[in-house]
């Protein structure tokens, strides 16, 4: 099972149950970071997370935006990724990208 993306039903953005006014949870451009796992396997699973994003991104990742971490017996692998996004619409794209790829097995 795949981690919510915050594209759930509900009151429209920007707008309450109630219908009143509420601050965006995050306020854009920022520098956004996602938590993608995986298996661990040769050729690296975090490279694979990095040319991804490079894809979405349309730009190189530097190796300092990327975090990488193994799981305690090495079978799977956390990679963190920061980029810097200018749209809600940006973010859920790519959520809707990360939801499409067989090798992701849970992201945040």
């Amino acid at each position: 099972m795949k981690a919510e993306d915050g594209m759930g039903e509900g009151a429209p953005q920007g707008t309450t149950a109630g219908g009143e006014e509420k601050k965006p949870l995050i306020e854009y451009p920022t520098v956004y970071t996602f938590k993608v796992m995986g298996r661990q396997e040769p050729g690296g699973f975090a490279e694979y997370v990095r040319e991804l994003f490079r894809t979405l991104m349309g730009t190189e990742i530097s190796p300092d935006s990327i975090r990488e971490q193994p799981s305690s017996k090495g079978t799977y692998v956390s990679v963190s990724v920061s980029v810097y996004l200018l749209s809600e619409e940006h973010r859920r794209s790519i959520y809707v990208r990360l939801r499409q790829e067989q090798r992701i097995v849970y992201y945040l």
